[in-house]
C-alpha cells in the first residue's frame, strides 16, 4: 500500500535533497524515487514550479561533452524547507500518537508499551 504523494511532500523531498548538494535532473530523479514513487513526468513540472516560485535556480555545466542542467536551492527554498520540516515534525508527532502511541502514554504506564 502506498500513501498518496502530495505536491508539498514532493517539493519538500526535492528541496531536502538539493539542500545537501546541487544536482542535475537524472541524479535528482534517482534520489527522489528512492523515497517516493514518482515519474519524471511528475518531477519535472515540480522542478519548474519550484523554480518559478524562486525556491530553485538552475545553471548549466558541461561534463564529458554533455550539457547538464543543475538545480540549486535558493535562500527562499531553504526557508520553505524549514517550514516543511516544522510541518512534518508536527504531522509525524500526531500520526505517531495514533500509530504507535505517544511517549506520554508509555510513561504513564510505567514505561511499558
Amino acid at each position: 500500500m502506498n500513501f498518496l504523494t502530495s505536491s508539498a511532500l514532493l517539493d519538500s523531498v526535492v528541496l531536502s535533497i538539493l539542500n545537501k548538494s546541487d544536482s542535475y535532473g537524472y541524479i535528482l530523479t534517482q534520489n527522489v524515487t528512492k523515497t517516493l514513487e514518482v515519474s519524471e513526468s511528475t518531477l519535472y513540472p515540480a522542478l519548474r514550479r519550484l523554480q518559478k516560485s524562486g525556491d530553485l535556480e538552475t545553471y548549466d555545466q558541461t561534463e564529458n561533452g554533455r550539457n547538464r542542467r543543475y538545480y540549486k536551492i535558493t535562500a527562499s527554498g531553504k526557508a520553505k524547507l524549514n517550514d516543511y520540516l516544522a510541518a512534518w515534525k508536527d504531522a509525524k508527532e500526531k500520526l505517531d500518537s495514533i500509530f504507535v502511541g505517544t511517549q506520554t502514554k508509555t510513561k504513564e504506564r510505567g514505561g511499558q508499551k
